[in-house]
């Protein structure tokens, strides 16, 4: 009886473990690599509930290649050194096919070696600094030319004089304003026009630089806030910019990583007139956002749950990668990463992106205005989508370099002027 009873739990076993192997096969894995925790979890969260609702909609669909999609979310905590240790559990444990992640640039710099060591797919959706091309990151999210320049240069025809460019203290922010010194100098503004002040992730105490700026926008000329605040610092920043009086029409802020998501928590009505630049805004009038919309609504079962830019570039992403597979006839890295070149797809304001040679695909460049729903109001955009950079035409180190990952060039940083190659990434 007893070894009746052995036989007939090693069988269940057996069964239950071929189930499981039969599943793992009939299902192809993806990585999501956001913080559900910590400082940046204000803005991450959402994207992980964007990516599993795109895999559920894929999956009624057909999935891909006859197969299922399987999201493997993970948290990395807003804590950079985790970041790669959770992308490397991804490809290597998990298996993921690729891996849709990461918000700030400096966790994506943790994880950048990781899939070039192990030859995975990072797709990025965040606007970020430039100066990188990677064979194995594909950047869904803006270059500087695609959302800090055209912020400029919309702030100068508005007159603008002075500029506070103000961010947190890490990769993206400190090379974005770098390159907006170079570009506001290459206009023939001088040191003494331009005011750089950096702060700590989660800052919360803005008295002192905000009173900065108030002093600053003192000399006479029309000032504005350039600003790269990533996460929840940007509540009490702008909450601070109330306390002191300070409106758009006084010193307009043109925000980089503010959007939809980081204005439902707060109170907009002090913040109205200020500005945020993006590549999409849920406000977009199109048949393509309407259907989205929709869907999330639906997919959330909350009516007010916003819709935003990096999730229009994660949905771009996330059909790219599909469209990828299903031309390659294969998950292969390699094979993928070749085919994602020249892919195109609807984006949500109604036009096309393409992934392009140097791993950046093209996007629309919006100004928009806050209003006091939590909402913006287009006030600017580009005639048409706008190439992105990857290498800036304002650094001494950057202007003769380009990325082209077709073959038989395959280089991310290819200097014209020498005719050689760097490397895959800087």
């Amino acid at each position: 009886m007893k070894f009746k009873s052995l036989a007939k739990i090693s069988l269940a076993l057996s069964l239950a473990c071929a189930s499981v192997s039969s599943y793992a096969e009939d299902t192809i894995k993806i990585g999501v690599l956001h913080s559900l925790s910590g400082t940046m979890a204000i803005s991450e969260t959402t994207l992980k509930d964007t990516v599993q609702m795109l895999v559920d909609e894929q999956n009624k669909k057909g999935g891909v290649l006859g197969k299922k999609i399987e999201a493997v979310v993970v948290d990395p905590a807003s804590n950079w050194p985790l970041f790669a240790e959770k992308a490397r559990e991804l490809i290597s444990k998990d298996k993921v096919s690729a891996i849709f992640g990461c918000w700030t640039s400096v966790s994506r710099k943790s994880v950048l070696p990781v899939v070039e060591e192990l030859n995975g797919i990072l797709f990025y959706p965040v606007q970020y600094e430039g100066e990188e091309s990677s064979k194995n990151v594909f950047y869904t999210g803006a270059a500087p030319n695609q959302q800090a320049i055209p912020a400029v240069d919309y702030l100068l025809k508005q007159g603008v004089k002075r500029w506070a460019l103000v961010g947190t203290d890490y990769v993206y922010p400190r090379t974005a304003n770098k390159i907006l010194e170079a570009y506001l100098k290459s206009k023939g503004f001088k040191d003494e026009d331009i005011m750089i002040s950096y702060t700590p992730f989660g800052h919360s105490d803005w008295q002192s630089i905000v009173s900065d700026i108030k002093k600053f926008g003192t000399a006479g000329k029309k000032t504005a806030v350039v600003s790269t605040i990533n996460g929840d610092a940007n509540v009490p920043f702008y909450k601070e910019l109330s306390n002191q009086g300070i409106s758009a029409k006084d010193i307009p802020v043109v925000a980089f990583s503010v959007g939809e998501e980081e204005l439902s928590g707060i109170d907009t009505k002090p913040l109205v007139g200020h500005l945020a630049a993006w590549n999409y805004f849920e406000s977009v009038d199109s048949d393509a956002n309407d259907e989205f919309i929709e869907e999330w609504h639906k997919y959330t079962g909350d009516e007010k749950r916003v819709t935003n830019d990096p999730m229009e570039a994660t949905y771009i992403g996330f059909n790219m990668w599909v469209k990828a597979v299903e031309k390659a006839g294969t998950t292969e890295s390699n094979a993928v990463q070749d085919a994602l070149i020249g892919v195109t797809v609807p984006n949500l304001s109604g036009s096309y992106a393409t992934m392009m040679p140097n791993h950046h695909i093209t996007k629309p460049v919006l100004i928009g205005e806050i209003q006091e729903d939590g909402q913006f109001q287009v006030v600017d955009e580009t005639p048409t989508t706008v190439v992105a950079d990857e290498w800036s035409d304002y650094l001494p180190g950057s202007k003769d370099l380009i990325a082209d990952w077709r073959k038989p060039l395959s280089c991310g940083n290819f200097n014209v002027k020498t005719g050689k190659c760097g490397g895959s990434s800087k």
